[in-house]
């Protein structure tokens, strides 16, 4: 198994790497993403490769399709079936406000009120039977959605964690009736307590699960009639995959894929790099995602929300994102003030400087102006960047502020560059990490254009650039190995906890995720079983994870290992409280073999062979002559002092006057301030 292919469809570009560890090789491709249909994108990139499918033996996708059809409100028609008198719980919410002052402001469900049904049942918080299902109303309510043009159902019923006996049978009544697939009952997602976060978890799975399986369908049997032979392999927001044979039944794994993949390679090269802890920034074309690498492997949350009222509880990847990419719109609005994003010009028509017909000055047109760019090579676009219409627009655009074209595109990069550093402030100091103690690593296409800014800001003191960043998500599918998670909350005090139902949950549990790595049919070095619980103390709301040591469930270990985690996090201890046990999760891990990453160390080069001269270049108000470097020409130890531009032909790093950076033995960029 030595062919890898990696490929990450993002908002803007499709990126491509492939892996040969037997002939110690790699190949790169970068094609614009297909909006209308990312399978075409997806298959060009293939034929870019030059790679004949039927000699890649991995080929793992991570994707954003899920994310964006939530997040634009472009998912299935879904319907809900839920239990009399609890339909609007997934528009209430946990009443709060979507903006916190005035009373503006509005929220739109995941599923509009006249598609979400009610019928008879009733379980209490102990499991109990109260009222028994109405299996006649139900079939009518069935019956309701089917008329309505309904593509995908949600089966939600109170309590359905600690007792799914209602739900099992809605389900297979529904199952009998409906025309797909798309059934969704919630205690198949997640068995969490808290009806909200369920609801709108099921809610989220139900609305991509026929867009996500469509597609990966789609891209599976072009790729089959192509020859390939293997599973189509697709990322998870946990930073595992999972076979695409079972996408519908896991699509909401699936959100917030691309990024995690990211991550998850940024962790592999900065453990190589023997740097531990690190701030991840991809930036690309339409957002930039932030995340924390710490002790060498990335934060993982099972508390995110996608938006606003939309709360997702899966493992996944602790990433915030911001609407500032490379083709972000900057406008002045109606108070006067210059704004950059969240509006996107995306890959077409895209920047002004693509040549592609956009009209409005994006980010990536304020760094062409400024020189940052090579306007005679753009990434994904024909010809030179026609840079006497990206003047004329930041002109225009800077005129009601006084602003020339270099003072325009000059402000949009400072704006650009504050909202970015103030995503990295959410997820490292209001969470009780310094930045000072980390480094940055910037990937993505415009993530190395901005790292240096990004970092002084942060007062952040080195930053490692990898050796492909646009490339990096691409990477990250190929270093992921097999992963499913499951939780089963428990909620029953430590003291009288009857452990051997404790261990019969977590037997269950990786029995569960035994079964799923077999009808995946893909081959895995090891298998690893991992427990952990959720604990907290009676009466209090939010829990802390701690580890369980072992194939089962020993009291005094998770005791100790909770008031541990209780003192490292608040350095507050009460032995007079009650601990609860709240959830018990199991992550299984199909573990692959490892992929050697000195494969990207320098061969050769010279510095006389990178060097390509200088190009203006604007830095703190003046202009500079700036030498540019070609990177696949860089040596070992290469050293540049800024000003300087580093060009790949999957991105640009831009060092400042005052920066440095030197080449380490996998081929990474090493700048210190």
């Amino acid at each position: 198994m030595t062919v890898n292919v990696g490929v990450d469809v993002g908002g803007t570009f499709t990126d491509f790497l492939m892996l040969d560890s037997a002939a110690a090789t790699f190949r790169t491709a970068k094609v614009p993403t297909t909006v209308n249909d990312r399978s075409q994108g997806f298959l060009q990139g293939i034929e870019a490769l030059a790679v004949a499918p039927a000699s890649i033996d991995w080929l793992v996708h991570g994707t954003t399709a899920g994310t964006n059809a939530v997040l634009e409100r472009k998912n299935a028609p879904v319907g809900l079936i839920t239990t009399k008198g609890f339909r609007d719980t997934l528009e209430l919410g946990r009443r709060t406000r979507p903006k916190p002052y005035g009373l503006s402001g509005n929220f739109e469900p995941l599923i509009p009120r006249q598609d979400r049904l009610e019928v008879d049942e009733r379980i209490d918080a102990d499991g109990n039977v109260v009222v028994p299902l109405d299996e006649a109303a139900l079939k009518g309510e069935v019956d309701a959605l089917l008329a309505a043009g309904i593509e995908s159902v949600v089966i939600h019923f109170l309590h359905s964690y600690v007792n799914d006996v209602h739900e099992k049978r809605a389900a297979a009544i529904v199952r009998s009736m409906w025309p797909n697939e798309h059934v969704v009952a919630g205690h198949e997602i997640i068995r969490e307590v808290r009806e909200f976060e369920r609801a709108s978890t099921a809610a989220i799975h139900a609305g991509i699960g026929p867009i996500v399986s469509r597609y990966i369908k789609s891209v599976a049997g072009e790729l089959a009639d192509r020859g390939f032979k293997n599973e189509l392999l697709v990322m998870q927001a946990n930073g595992g995959m999972l076979a695409s044979s079972l996408v519908a039944s896991q699509a909401v794994q699936t959100v917030m894929s691309g990024p995690a993949a990211g991550v998850l390679a940024a962790s592999a090269i900065a453990e190589g790099a023997g740097v531990p802890n690190i701030i991840t920034g991809d930036m690309g074309g339409t957002s930039f995602d932030v995340a924390l690498v710490v002790g060498g492997a990335p934060v993982i949350s099972s508390e995110k929300d996608l938006a606003y009222s939309v709360p997702i509880r899966i493992p996944m990847i602790d990433i915030h994102t911001v609407g500032a990419g490379g083709g972000s719109l900057a406008r002045v609005d109606a108070a006067g003030m210059l704004r950059v994003g969240p509006e996107s010009a995306g890959s077409f028509p895209g920047p002004i400087g693509y040549g592609r017909g956009g009209t409005e000055p994006t980010i990536t047109d304020a760094n062409f102006h400024l020189g940052r760019l090579n306007p005679d090579a753009v990434t994904g676009a024909e010809g030179s960047a026609p840079l006497r219409k990206v003047s004329e627009a930041l002109e225009v655009l800077g005129a009601p502020l006084g602003l020339d074209a270099t003072g325009a595109a000059a402000a949009i990069v400072k704006i650009a560059v504050a909202e970015l550093a103030g995503a990295i402030r959410l997820v490292s100091i209001e969470k009780g990490h310094d930045p000072r103690d980390f480094a940055y690593m910037p990937f993505g296409g415009a993530g190395p254009l901005h790292a240096v800014e990004i970092a002084r800001e942060l007062g952040i003191p080195k930053i490692v650039v990898p050796r492909f960043p646009g490339l990096t998500s691409a990477l990250g599918c190929i270093l992921a190995d097999v992963r499913h998670d499951f939780v089963q909350t428990v909620n029953a005090p430590m003291k009288t906890l009857d452990v051997s139902a404790a261990d019969a949950i977590l037997a269950a549990q990786a029995e569960a995720g035994r079964d799923l790595l077999k009808r995946e049919k893909v081959d895995v070095a090891e298998v690893r079983i991992v427990h952990e619980a959720d604990l907290l103390y009676k009466g209090q709301t939010h829990v802390l994870r701690v580890p369980i040591e072992g194939d089962t469930f020993d009291r005094e270990q998770v005791l100790a290992a909770f008031a541990e985690a209780y003192w490292t996090r608040f350095e507050l201890a009460f032995p007079e409280m009650v601990p609860m046990l709240m959830n018990l999760r199991t992550t299984i891990v199909g573990v692959r073999e490892r992929v050697d990453l000195t494969l990207f160390a320098p061969v050769g080069g010279s510095m006389a062979e990178a060097e390509r001269g200088t190009r203006r270049a604007f830095f703190d108000g003046a202009w500079h002559d700036a030498r540019v470097y070609a990177r696949e020409h860089l040596p070992a130890d290469a050293v540049i002092e800024g000003p300087a531009i580093v060009e790949q032909s999957d991105s640009t790093l831009v060092l400042d006057p005052g920066a440095r950076a030197t080449v380490d033995r996998l081929g990474n960029l090493i700048v210190e301030l």
